[in-house]
């Protein structure tokens, strides 16, 4: 019950702060304006700083869980210090962000904020230490120890994350879609969280916040969207995620079959615009698995609710099976990614 109060609450308070929000983008004029790339498919300016929505909603969900019950929630597996790093690095989001949604950077100064939100959760020993391998034993992470730093922990904590904000930020094409593809992750690592052998209670709360959070915008993200994440938006929503992932250091596997279909599309997008079309992996284009399915006849909402479903499928399966067993199934991911690459690309032609 506790769960469930904290969840209804969360929602419906990011409900209100992203009213609140979009009321603020529209008065300063903070919109995306529809025309200016073939990516941008909506036909009316739309509010963004959606994200700052978000940062402020889980925040202050956050704040007052820990005000209202300060030594009963973490400490276990989330020392409240490393509450402070998180949110270090959320607010270096939010500024680029806020600073790309009114003046719209060049990618170059885009990625600086990425890299100091990484940086800032990579340097505060938010981490982990190993990893189940799926053939026996564990892969240790924590091997040797440079004053503040921890090889190759740290590395594998900035990359991880770069990877998950990238990943959301260039799925971030469909109304809705980052929204709730966030929202069931993190309701999935809520589920896995609370498992008997697991019994990870600050990290149930932090994922039942952060799905409350997510899917309180989505009311308002949903098709059609009255209002954009905007780029703060999309990295946090990969930040959020990916530090779910991690903090408890045992949620990565996990985090790899909810994010599976994407973090694949992302791979390709980067080796074709790199190798095959010989441009920056940076420049935009409208080629994504999501665009696709709009090019394969799927309607704008069709395309979202059918990605949603390859997430919750995939995502489910962490709640019934073992490490070695979901190695298996993310090769299953490797092979439906495949699959749908190839059916797109032959009902368009």
């Amino acid at each position: 019950m506790p769960y469930l109060i904290f969840f209804l609450a969360t929602l419906v308070f990011s409900f209100i702060i992203t009213f609140l929000i979009r009321k603020l983008a529209l008065r300063l004029s903070i919109v995306d304006v529809p025309g200016s790339s073939d990516r941008k498919i909506h036909q009316t300016p739309i509010p963004l700083l959606g994200g700052l929505a978000i940062f402020i909603s889980f925040f202050c969900a956050l704040g007052a869980l820990v005000y209202f019950y300060p030594s009963n929630i973490f400490g276990d597996f989330i020392a409240l210090s490393k509450l402070f790093w998180i949110f270090l690095g959320g607010v270096f989001l939010v500024i680029g962000g806020y600073l790309d949604d009114k003046y719209n950077l060049k990618p170059r100064y885009q990625i600086i904020w990425a890299l100091l939100a990484a940086a800032a959760i990579s340097l505060s020993d938010i981490g982990i230490s190993h990893v189940r391998n799926p053939f026996g034993g564990v892969i240790r992470f924590d091997l040797f120890k440079f004053g503040f730093l921890t090889l190759p922990q740290d590395l594998f904590t900035f990359f991880w994350l770069l990877i998950m904000m990238y990943t959301t930020k260039l799925l971030d094409g469909l109304d809705g879609l980052v929204s709730g593809i966030v929202g069931i992750g993190s309701l999935i690592i809520f589920f896995v969280a609370l498992r008997p052998f697991v019994h990870q209670f600050d990290t149930a709360y932090l994922a039942i916040g952060l799905a409350g959070v997510f899917l309180g915008f989505l009311i308002w993200n949903f098709h059609p969207a009255k209002i954009f994440l905007g780029e703060s938006g999309s990295l946090l929503a990969g930040y959020f995620l990916g530090i779910l992932a991690i903090i408890s250091g045992s949620k990565v596997a996990a985090a790899l079959l909810i994010m599976g279909v994407p973090i694949l599309d992302l791979i390709w997008i980067i080796l074709r615009r790199v190798f095959f079309e010989k441009k920056s992996f940076a420049e935009g284009d409208s080629k994504h698995l999501h665009f696709r399915l709009l090019g394969a006849g799927f309607s704008h909402r069709g395309a979202v609710l059918f990605l949603y479903a390859i997430t919750a499928a995939f995502g489910l399966t962490t709640l019934f099976f073992q490490t070695q067993q979901k190695a298996v199934i993310l090769v299953l991911v490797v092979l439906v990614m495949i699959g749908l690459g190839g059916w797109l690309t032959k009902s368009k032609s």
